[in-house]
C-alpha cells in the first residue's frame, strides 16, 4: 500500500462536505492537495483552515478550459498528480413526468461527463504516477428513492464508468475504484435549492434508523475508504459500499 506522505492530490468539489473531508485526511498524512469548485469563497475558507498544503483553485468542471486550468494548478502545487477524486456533483429531483430535458442532460455532463473528461485530461500525469482516480457513487444505486431517478442514473453511471476504465488503464498502472457512500452530511440539497439546511438535516436524520448502525455517516468515514482505495496498490475496479448497512434494506416488519 502506497503512503499518503508527498502524494499530490486533486479533490473536485473539495470545498465542503465528502471532498472536504477528503481532502482533510490526506493533508493530515502529508500530501499536497488541491481543491477545486465554483465556490470561490468556500474554497478559499476551506484551504485556510487546511493549511498551507492546500491549495484552492476555483473553476467549473464541466468546461474544459477550466478542467485544464485546475489540473495544471494541481501538477504546479503537488508537482506531479497521484490521486484524482472525481467528487464534485449535482442532484436533480422530480417524478418521471415532471423532469425536464435540459435540466437531466445538465446533472449527466456534471456528475458523469465532467469527471470522465478530467479523468482524461489526468491520464497523462497519472501515468507517469502509476497513480489511481477515485469516482463518488451514491447509495440510490442499491435503494430506490422515489423521485430520484435521474441522480441515481447518473451514480450508476459512474459505476459503470469505474468498471470499464479500471480495465482500459491497468495497463499503465492506473487504478480506478469508486466509493458508494450512504446517509453523511453535504450541502448537495441546498446547493441546488431544494432543501434548507434544517430540512437537509432532518431529512438525513430520519434515515438513520435505516441503517443497520442505527445512524447516519460522516465524510471523515468516507474518507478512510477514500485513502484506502486510493492507496491500495492491487485494488482497483472496486466499488466499495460504506453506508453503515443503509443498502440492506433493513425493515422492522
Amino acid at each position: 500500500m502506497k503512503n499518503s506522505s508527498n502524494l499530490s492530490v486533486l479533490v473536485t468539489g473539495g470545498g465542503s462536505g465528502i471532498g472536504a473531508g477528503i481532502a482533510k485526511r490526506f493533508i493530515a498524512k502529508g500530501a499536497r492537495v488541491t481543491i477545486c469548485g465554483r465556490r470561490s469563497d468556500t474554497l478559499e475558507s476551506m484551504a485556510e483552515t487546511l493549511g498551507v498544503n492546500c491549495h484552492a483553485e476555483s473553476g467549473d468542471i464541466t468546461k474544459n478550459n477550466d478542467r485544464e486550468s485546475i489540473l495544471n494548478a494541481a501538477l504546479s502545487h503537488g508537482g506531479k498528480l497521484d490521486v484524482l477524486v472525481n467528487n464534485a456533483g449535482n442532484i436533480y429531483r422530480g417524478d418521471i413526468d415532471e423532469l425536464e430535458q435540459d435540466p437531466l442532460i445538465d446533472i449527466f455532463n456534471t456528475n458523469v461527463i465532467a469527471g470522465m473528461m478530467l479523468t482524461g485530461q489526468a491520464k497523462s500525469a497519472l501515468k507517469k504516477s502509476q497513480g489511481s482516480v477515485l469516482f463518488i457513487g451514491s447509495v440510490h444505486t442499491k435503494r430506490a428513492f422515489p423521485g430520484a431517478s435521474a441522480y441515481a442514473a447518473t451514480k450508476g453511471a459512474i459505476e459503470a464508468v469505474t468498471r470499464v476504465l479500471a480495465a482500459e488503464l491497468g495497463e499503465f498502472q492506473i487504478r480506478v475504484n469508486c466509493v458508494v457512500p450512504g446517509a453523511v452530511p453535504t450541502q448537495i440539497y441546498e446547493r441546488a435549492g431544494l432543501m434548507t439546511e434544517t430540512e437537509a438535516k432532518a431529512r438525513l436524520e430520519s434515515l438513520a434508523p435505516a441503517h443497520a448502525l442505527g445512524r447516519i455517516g460522516s465524510d471523515e468515514e468516507i474518507a478512510e475508504a477514500a485513502e484506502y482505495l486510493t492507496l491500495s496498490e492491487w485494488t482497483t475496479g472496486s466499488i466499495l459500499v460504506v453506508d453503515g448497512g443503509l443498502s440492506l434494506g433493513i425493515t422492522n416488519a
